[in-house]
This record gives C-alpha cells, sequence and structure tokens, in this order.
C-alpha cells in the first residue's frame, strides 16, 4: 500500500485473482464520498460476501440497501447509552480475574492473553450465559471456530475457492456445527426460562427485539447475529489491546500518564493505538452503477476500497505520523472522515462504542494493577493474521505487580 501510493498518489488501482478490480482511495474528500455515498450505489455487504460460509446470510455485515438498515436498527439499542454503561464494570471485573492467572516477571506474549480476555467479556456481556458447564461447552466451541476461521490458510482458501463453494463442500462444517449447535441450546433456553426483560446481555435484548411487523428474530437470524458480533468483536478488539500494550512499554511517559487515572487521556490512547497500528487495514464497497471518485469515472461491479491503513498515515492530517503521541487526539486531530478504524456512514461498525470502552478499561485496569515494560527486544512490525494485522511477536511485554499496589494492600490489611 504504501509502495503503490508513494508511485501513484493517493487513489490507485488493484487487479486481485477471484477478487477483481479493486480501487484504493485514501485522501479525505474521496473516503467522505464514500462514507456519504448513496447505500443503494455502494455495497459494503455484497462486497464482504466472503464470510458468507461463517456469518450466514443473515449477518448485518452482509446485508445491503433495506434490509442492513432493519437489522442494524434491531440491534443498536444493545450498544449505546446505559446499555453501554452497564458493561464497564463487567469488563472491568473481567479483566481483574484475567491478571490473577497471568505468569509474572517473564515474557509474556499478550494477544492471546487479550482473545481470552474478549471472549470472556462477550461470553458475559453478549451471549450472557451464568452456568459455568453451559459457559465452558460454549466458550470451547466459539474458541475453536475462531481459531480455525482465522488461520491465514484458510482464509487464504476460503478467498481462492469463494464462498459459495466453500458452502457446498462443507469445508467449514466441521467447526460450525458444534459452535451452531451451543448457540442454539442457548437460544432456546433463554426462551424457555423467561425474565427477559430483567437482563441485559445482548442476546436477552435481541430476543425481545421485533421487526417492523412486530415479528422477533428468528433462531437463524440470532445465531447469525451473534456470530457476527463475536467475529467482528473478538479477534480485533484483542489485537489492538496487543498493540497498546507493546506501544505503551516503549513509551513509558504515555503510560505513566495512562496509570494517573484520566479518561479523556485513556481514550486517546486507544485512539492513537487504532490510528497507527489499526487492526483492520481497509474497507469495501461494491458499485452497484458506476461512479465519479476522484475525478475519475468508475465503472460498476469495481470494489472501492477506503485505505484505513493509509489514512492514518498521512503526515497532513497527523503531523509526525509515525510517533506514538496519545496527546494529538487531545489537540483536536482527527475527525470523522480522517480517523476511520470502524469504518464510516451508515456501514460504521455498530461496537465500535464498546470495543473502544472496552479497550480503554483494559488498559486501565492492567495500569494500574501491574508494573509493564518492555521485553528486551525491538519494536514488534505488523504481520497479517487471517484479516488482521497483528503484531509480530504477539505483543511482548514483562509484568510484574506494582511496588504501590501491594503497598497499599498491606495498608488495608493492617
Amino acid at each position: 500500500m504504501e509502495d503503490c501510493r508513494r508511485r501513484y498518489g493517493d487513489s490507485f488501482t488493484l487487479r486481485i485473482a477471484n477478487e477483481g478490480v479493486w480501487v484504493f482511495v485514501s485522501d479525505p474528500d474521496s473516503i467522505k464520498a464514500v462514507f456519504t455515498g448513496d447505500p443503494r450505489l455502494l455495497h459494503a455487504g455484497e462486497a464482504n460476501v466472503v464470510l458468507l460460509p461463517v456469518l450466514g446470510s443473515n449477518s448485518v455485515l452482509l446485508l445491503d440497501e433495506g434490509a442492513h438498515m432493519r437489522q442494524r436498527k434491531l440491534m443498536l439499542p444493545s450498544f449505546h447509552g446505559d446499555r453501554l454503561r452497564g458493561y464497564a464494570e463487567t469488563m472491568r471485573d473481567v479483566t481483574e480475574e484475567a491478571i490473577g492467572s497471568w505468569p509474572l516477571g517473564k515474557p509474556l506474549a499478550t494477544r492471546p492473553l487479550m482473545q481470552a480476555l474478549t471472549l470472556e467479556i462477550i461470553m458475559r456481556t453478549v451471549f450472557g450465559v451464568q452456568d459455568e458447564d453451559r459457559k465452558a461447552r460454549l466458550g470451547a466451541a466459539l474458541s475453536e471456530l475462531l481459531r480455525w476461521g482465522t488461520d491465514p490458510r484458510r482464509v487464504a482458501l476460503g478467498i481462492a475457492l469463494g464462498p459459495q463453494r466453500v458452502i457446498r463442500l462443507g469445508l467449514y462444517r466441521r467447526v460450525l456445527e458444534p459452535a451452531d449447535d451451543a448457540i442454539y441450546e442457548e437460544i432456546a433456553a433463554r426462551r424457555a426460562a423467561g425474565g427477559l426483560e430483567e437482563r441485559d446481555d445482548v442476546m436477552s435484548l435481541l430476543l425481545q427485539a421485533r421487526h417492523e411487523d412486530d415479528t422477533p428474530m428468528s433462531d437463524q437470524e440470532l445465531r447469525d447475529e451473534l456470530i457476527t458480533l463475536l467475529v467482528a468483536g473478538h479477534e480485533t478488539t484483542a489485537t489492538g489491546l496487543a498493540w497498546a500494550l507493546e506501544r505503551l512499554v516503549r513509551h513509558p511517559d504515555a503510560l505513566e500518564r495512562l496509570r494517573e487515572g484520566d479518561d479523556d487521556y485513556a481514550d486517546a490512547v486507544v485512539k492513537e493505538t487504532l490510528r497507527l497500528r489499526s487492526p483492520i487495514g481497509i474497507v469495501l464497497r461494491k458499485l452497484r452503477e458506476p461512479m465519479e471518485l476522484g475525478g475519475r469515472l468508475l465503472p460498476a461491479g469495481v470494489n472501492v476500497v477506503p485505505c484505513i491503513y493509509l489514512m492514518h498515515r498521512r503526515a497532513d492530517i497527523y503531523p509526525d505520523p509515525l510517533a506514538f503521541r496519545p496527546e494529538r487526539f487531545l489537540e483536536g486531530q482527527g475527525g470523522t472522515y480522517t480517523w476511520i478504524p470502524f469504518g464510516g456512514g451508515v456501514r460504521r461498525c455498530l461496537g465500535a462504542s464498546f470495543a473502544q470502552l472496552e479497550m480503554r478499561i483494559a488498559l486501565q485496569t492492567l495500569a494500574g494493577r501491574l508494573d509493564l515494560g518492555a521485553a528486551d527486544s525491538p519494536p514488534e512490525h505488523i504481520v497479517r493474521r487471517g484479516i488482521t494485522m497483528s503484531p509480530s511477536r504477539e505483543g511482548e511485554i514483562v509484568a510484574r505487580a506494582r511496588t504501590a499496589v501491594r503497598s497499599e494492600t498491606s495498608a488495608l490489611a493492617a
């Protein structure tokens, strides 16, 4: 991407086997035009069809136009306002519990630890499973699905074959069926138990949601949206947290300021991490009709690619763009069409606020409970793992119990 921008400018075309023509754009005006364009002309669901075998045909990520907006309206209330703030305590509890199992004083690969952390948060806030045995069964099935589905070789095979052939050949069934069985079992149990209005997990809220004709979501719809929330909110957030820790231990001033407990600064740390090390590098829109963009007439059928990676490295938007400097977001840098780790427009990620809150609370808790330092190794570079851009050594750090925390605990005991 960087080589192409140096050679061709902010807009360039790639021809990718089995994927057709991709037109990358990375200037604010073009990205705004895509994000605010007519959703009947710019199809995101059609562009994401490679995810169909795992997510299912009802996934909000794979729907377009009216069907997308109807499904989006059903899901939005779970991720805003009081509902979102109600998840904060669970996020903090899960992080504190996780710290207790970490081996301290030696190098830790944080990405797997963050995967376990984000999965547990999803299990409690999205699926709302309380029974430990059922949670273990569901968690094991979902973990295997995530592990199998994000393997780069299988991702490449799925792209090469195409989604319809993958479905016909049943390549994902071995790992999908245990996960599906566990999810359908939870849906049935939750419907039978009643008392949904007294619960605040996302599954219970979706079970109460109604379409415009007052019909509830079907079990298949619920399954597809729950899997979508899992896939969209697990790997990406875990990777973002691993990157945040990898950056913070190499910037001790930022780590110390984070430890002071200022929520605004913690939010800036999250934003700067997602700017400089966004787990996802691009978003896609497939053109249904010709469209003029950046002075060029693009034909129907091409994929327009707002490039997160390149936008976030524009020196005219972010001075000294390769520096990790959270303060830039307290100074007003970034904007709706220049800070885009969650995409934009009517397709902006439903869980964006949830993910940012989750990252902030996890980082504040970890910084408050542990002394965090860099392992004896150079900064990590970006590598591709499935669809995410991950740290090359899994976000390696060294964590130790904080002296101040130990002293406070001893004083309280006395």
